[in-house]
């Protein structure tokens, strides 16, 4: 599977256990989309939140972001091809 690092920008900010709970909701329905949540880092101060993602496609890692919370990334970037 491929890795993808997807960025989140959250207008007036994002705390580190808003975070959690979004990361949460991600692992709750990841499984459906054959994709898996591996780490998520947050800066709060600026209201930005980051994914790494191992999925089959950049589509399949923001479906779970739209079914678990709505919150999709700004961008998704490939970090390494597949297999």
């Amino acid at each position: 599977m491929a890795l993808y690092l997807d960025v989140h920008t959250i207008s007036g900010g994002v705390t580190a256990q808003d975070a959690a709970k979004a990361h949460q909701a991600d692992l709750q329905a990841q499984g459906r989309f054959g994709v898996r949540y591996l780490r998520y880092w947050v800066n709060e101060p600026q209201g930005k939140v980051f994914c790494l993602i191992e999925a089959p496609s950049a589509q399949a890692a923001t479906a779970v972001h739209e079914e678990a919370h709505g919150l999709l990334a700004d961008d998704v970037f490939l970090v390494q091809e597949g297999d």
